[in-house]
């Protein structure tokens, strides 16, 4: 079970509570995919008792180290 936690850039993980417009957005860890693109390593900094978990790619100025 090979990731690339230190090749690339982490994807971003939220817990999203509400719907469209008035939805609010917490960042809550991180998510790192492993080699064959199925799986992801996932760690949180704390467990959300409400709400759905987003997983979200890295933004294109993240990675230009900006």
């Amino acid at each position: 079970m090979k990731t690339n936690q230190k090749s690339q850039k982490p994807y971003a993980v939220y817990v999203v509570e509400g719907e469209g417009d008035k939805a609010y957005w917490t960042k809550v860890g991180a998510a790192w995919p492993h080699e064959d693109g199925k799986r992801f390593n996932i760690k949180l900094s704390c467990v959300p008792v409400d709400g759905r978990l987003v997983i979200r790619e890295p933004k294109a100025d993240q990675e230009a180290g900006r």
